[in-house]
């Protein structure tokens, strides 16, 4: 029974951090799609330790609902788990964004937490 409780709570908090993730998790086969099909994106870099990430994360989350975002795709890299991803998009720091559109990079910042200019930066893909 100790155990099920166990699960059972980590299981809650996997569903609660993912209500928050600001898209899902690239993979370099989508990252190459992004690219080869023309898409456009917001890739954020995110750390479960990075305060910075967390408040980007809840300001990613309120645009991935907007409906001006309905042809972009949110996702985000791990930036403690896909360092080959990281490498790929030369990410050297947590809280990084990058925005592509039509399958190029077209922006990036690193640690900004302000909606406006969060807003400013994923605009970009639109």
């Amino acid at each position: 029974m100790n155990t099920l409780w166990k699960f059972i709570m980590a299981g809650g908090f996997f569903i609660v951090s993912s209500v928050f993730a600001a898209g899902q998790l690239i993979s370099p086969a989508e990252l190459a799609d992004i690219e080869k099909q023309g898409k456009s994106a917001v890739i954020s870099t995110h750390a479960e330790w990075c305060s910075t990430c967390k408040a980007q994360d809840k300001i990613l989350a309120g645009f991935i609902k907007d409906p001006d975002y309905k042809n972009v795709v949110f996702y985000q890299v791990d930036y403690d788990n896909q360092k080959d991803l990281l490498k790929t998009l030369k990410v050297r720091t947590q809280s990084t964004i990058i925005v592509y559109k039509n399958g190029k990079e077209v922006a990036r910042a690193t640690g900004d937490t302000k909606e406006a200019a969060l807003s400013k930066l994923t605009r970009q893909a639109i």
